[in-house]
């Protein structure tokens, strides 16, 4: 009896943490296809707080909110006081890597359109993406069109994050970049070198930029090369950007800095969490 009485009491705790209010999320469509909808998370807090918005990679034509986010992302970043937002996107082949850009910055606009009554901090936001969802957001960060046509502008965020990416500059990953990735990097940004430009944040980064970049990356050869890319053009743009490397070789790694971000003990964590408190502040 004692044991069982013991475990209502541990279940009734579990119930009533912040951690476990934080399981069910809150689902908004933001758009009419199928795809396009994001799950919400916040922290238990009455005041407005700031918002990480999330994209999903998988090589821009699969993937989901639901799979890709990792275990610890959602309750690490409402334990920090932010609300979390994981967002859906139309994939190839059935829509663009432009529209997929645009769907970012719709997401975001529905979440601003709503912002009050959601409890997100106007203008105290970040975009966070790994893999195709880190060259999503750095568009979205150097290309201002996204956000215009969505009727917002730089000053509706505060920076980018973008996790471990690897065509940020397009045409040169087509040249160079791994064998294995060139199937997928055709279908996603076609052979006209005009559009693979225009889809790559490295020759887009000339300001306006969105205000601050933090780039993390593992130590995959063509994921340095594109990252130190990308800091360079910004630097040149006069945007604040910081660039930090951590452990992991290849695709084990990759997939590693993705899954393991918001575990206090993973490096990167206390890496983001500085950045934000300072860019959030």
């Amino acid at each position: 009896m004692r044991r069982v009485l013991g475990a209502a009491l541990m279940l009734s705790l579990l119930a009533a943490s912040p951690v476990a209010a934080q399981q069910a999320p809150t689902s908004i469509d933001y758009g009419t296809d199928a795809a396009q909808t994001l799950d919400l998370w916040r922290p238990d807090a009455k005041a407005a707080v700031p918002l990480v918005l999330f994209v999903h990679g998988g090589g821009w034509k699969r993937g989901s909110k639901d799979n890709a986010t990792g275990p610890n992302k959602a309750p690490h970043y409402t334990q920090e006081g932010y609300a979390f937002a994981s967002v859906n996107y139309r994939l190839v082949p059935e829509a663009s890597v432009e529209q997929q850009a645009q769907d970012i910055a719709d997401a975001l606009a529905a979440l601003i359109a709503r912002a009050d009554s959601l409890g997100i901090a106007r203008g105290k936001v970040v975009l966070m993406g790994h893999s195709a969802g880190a060259q999503l957001v750095a568009l979205v960060g150097t290309d201002p069109r996204y956000l215009h046509k969505a009727g917002l502008s730089y000053a509706d965020i505060r920076g980018v994050i973008p996790i471990d990416g690897a065509a940020y500059d397009v045409p040169t990953q087509v040249t160079d970049g791994p064998p294995i990735m060139q199937k997928t990097y055709a279908q996603a940004f076609g052979t006209d070198p005009a559009r693979q430009r225009a889809l790559s944040p490295t020759l887009q980064a000339a300001a306006p930029n969105a205000p601050a970049f933090l780039l993390l990356h593992v130590q995959r050869q063509d994921g340095v090369r594109q990252a130190q890319g990308l800091e360079a053009a910004l630097r040149r743009a006069g945007t604040p950007v910081e660039r930090q490397g951590f452990a992991g070789q290849g695709l084990r790694g990759h997939m590693a800095i993705n899954r393991e971000l918001g575990d206090p003990a993973y490096p990167a964590t206390a890496a983001v969490d500085a950045w934000l408190a300072k860019v959030l502040r």
